[in-house]
């Protein structure tokens, strides 16, 4: 009682501050209260209170104790399935030791199986003998086999279980002693062994804190008078109820003492003994009025409701003050509100320029990736118009053959901006195929890949480097005298894929040289493509693509390095 008020002095201090994790505690150790005294209806009433905040502040450790308290007091009053659901909720956010705590208890609560019950029970108490706890989570644990062996009519080893049970609690959890101890009697009971039932009885009113509770100890007497009475005893449990009469008169416990005196009563009307009943009625009469006044208890009673009276005070106090709070804040809230939507409108109209800007940017990617395609057909129809002006009808047929494929892969991905890398050096090897059809005796050319790249994920832009190998045989490798070679490598450096085209031909400034006066005429669009295209990309997708093309030294051919970010 003493703790109770104490807590909920600390409650007001904590409402009054706003302190919400130290009501959380206050509600918690007035749950504790109540659990300790056996009160489990007003327990889970104020763990739940506690659970609740905690759940709120998302402080886990306090979560799963109240949770795991909170599932222990409803399992008290077989509330087994929110019992369950608060286990759960205790393994979700414990650690290691406690999460195989609540997750055994799960399946204890969960299960039919008496072997399964009995598993998870024996993981538990293993759990708290190997940390040392010999307090009420042990005892429980053995209360708990005691009752599977019970189910499994396994007389022996319930006794040695609630046995032990009982010792581990009697120090640390008096209530739960007392609990255990007349689970214990009452199985001696059940089993008409009263007379292990009397000495178990006898055994717990040794015990300080029966002695030292002068009500504990009038009803722990009653309940020695009752096993006496199933024992048909009459003698030994009157004496034994006068015994608890005199105590409960002389301590001040008016319900224990009027419990005594129906008991008595009850056996003297069996012997009928009416004069013996009528005299203890006028004695308990004539001592009732100072009896009530010496009964602490009641004043307890009174000072419970009312500190309970000023819990719930306090709380409807705390909505009110946020009631308050919430009406004061309406207006700031509404214009936070009114602010927040014009800036949320201005976001949505710059977002909406910036997808104008990366629509409009990429229709001109696809513009591009189009116009590219006619340039690399009219090139290849050039070279069809020559085997076929050279009667050499094998050759156009296999020619057209090998570029109707090409155009057919090239126009499946002509919509993507991105194709996996494998099927773009299926296209380069067609193409190259085709280009060594057309310079059979120009150039030969390789096609490296490192092993450490992955042609199946990766994904690059299509067609991309075609218009360098393309340069490289139309303006360097076809006007050597001799066969020349060309080299397609694709590596992995510094997390980039580097694309090197090298070429051993005439070289840039060469080529310049050896234009016709129509060829400067005209101005050529692949290269300037490309390297739109690469900027496009570079903008929308920041792949970071770098391009530099160079002669190599002494006009021995063309050296290309393409580097991008897609690995």
């Amino acid at each position: 009682m003493e703790d109770i008020q104490f807590q909920t002095k600390k409650l007001k201090k904590a409402v009054d501050t706003k302190d919400e994790s130290s009501q959380a505690d206050s509600y918690y150790n007035i749950g504790e209260s109540f659990f300790n005294n056996g009160n489990f209806q007003k327990s889970e009433e104020y763990y739940t209170k506690a659970k609740n905040i905690y759940e709120k502040l998302n402080d886990k450790p306090n979560i799963e104790k109240a949770s795991r308290k909170l599932a222990q007091s409803q399992e008290k009053q077989n509330k087994i399935s929110p019992a369950i659901s608060n286990y759960n909720r205790a393994a979700e956010v414990s650690y290691s030791k406690s999460r195989a705590l609540n997750s055994n208890d799960v399946t204890r609560l969960s299960v039919n199986s008496a072997e399964a019950k009995e598993e998870a029970i024996q993981n538990n108490i293993q759990l708290n003998e190997k940390e040392k706890d010999k307090g009420g989570e042990l005892a429980a644990n053995y209360t708990q086999m005691a009752d599977i062996n019970i189910q499994q009519n396994d007389i022996p080893k319930a006794e040695v279980n609630l046995t032990n049970a009982y010792k581990i609690s009697k120090k640390e959890a008096p209530q739960q002693a007392l609990e255990i101890n007349q689970k214990l009697t009452d199985f001696y009971v059940e089993n008409k062994n009263f007379d292990k039932a009397i000495e178990a009885k006898k055994t717990v009113l040794k015990e300080d804190f029966v002695k030292e509770n002068s009500k504990k100890q009038v009803e722990q007497i009653q309940e020695l008078a009752d096993i006496y009475i199933k024992k048909n005893d009459p003698k030994e449990a009157i004496d034994l109820l006068k015994k608890s009469y005199g105590i409960a008169l002389e301590k001040g416990h008016t319900l224990e003492a009027q419990k005594s005196v129906k008991k008595l009563d009850s056996l003297y009307n069996v012997s009928e003994n009416t004069d013996a009943s009528v005299k203890l009625y006028r004695d308990f009469l004539g001592k009732l009025p100072d009896l009530v006044s010496k009964d602490k208890s009641l004043v307890d009673e009174k000072i419970l409701e009312d500190t309970e009276q000023r819990i719930a005070q306090l709380e409807k106090e705390k909505q009110l003050k946020d009631e308050l709070i919430r009406k004061k804040n309406v207006f700031n809230y509404s214009l936070i509100f009114a602010l927040i939507v014009l800036i949320g409108l201005i976001i949505f109209i710059f977002r909406t320029l910036k997808k104008v800007q990366i629509k409009n940017k990429k229709i001109a990617l696809q513009s591009l990736r189009r116009e590219m395609n006619p340039h690399f057909i009219f090139n290849s129809l050039n070279s069809v118009n020559h085997f076929i002006a050279t009667n050499n009808e094998l050759e156009a047929n296999q020619y057209l053959t090998k570029f109707s494929k090409l155009m057919r892969g090239v126009m499946e991905n002509s919509t993507e901006d991105f194709i996996p890398f494998q099927q773009e050096l299926d296209l380069l090897q067609n193409y190259l195929a085709l280009e060594k059809t057309r310079f059979a005796d120009k150039f030969d050319y390789e096609i490296h890949v490192d092993e450490s790249l992955n042609t199946q994920s990766l994904k690059v832009p299509g067609m991309l480097v075609q218009p360098f190998l393309e340069n490289a045989i139309w303006h360097g490798l076809r006007y050597r005298t001799t066969k020349g070679f060309l080299n397609l490598r694709f590596e992995k450096e510094n997390e980039q894929l580097k694309i090197t085209v090298e070429d051993n031909g005439i070289g840039i400034e060469e080529s310049k040289k050896q234009k016709t006066e129509h060829q400067k005429a005209r101005k050529g669009r692949g290269m300037k493509n490309t390297l739109e295209r690469i900027d496009l990309l570079n903008d929308l997708y920041k792949k970071e693509i770098s391009c530099t093309v160079k002669d190599k030294e002494n006009n021995s051919g063309v050296l290309v390095i393409l580097k991008l970010n897609v690995l």
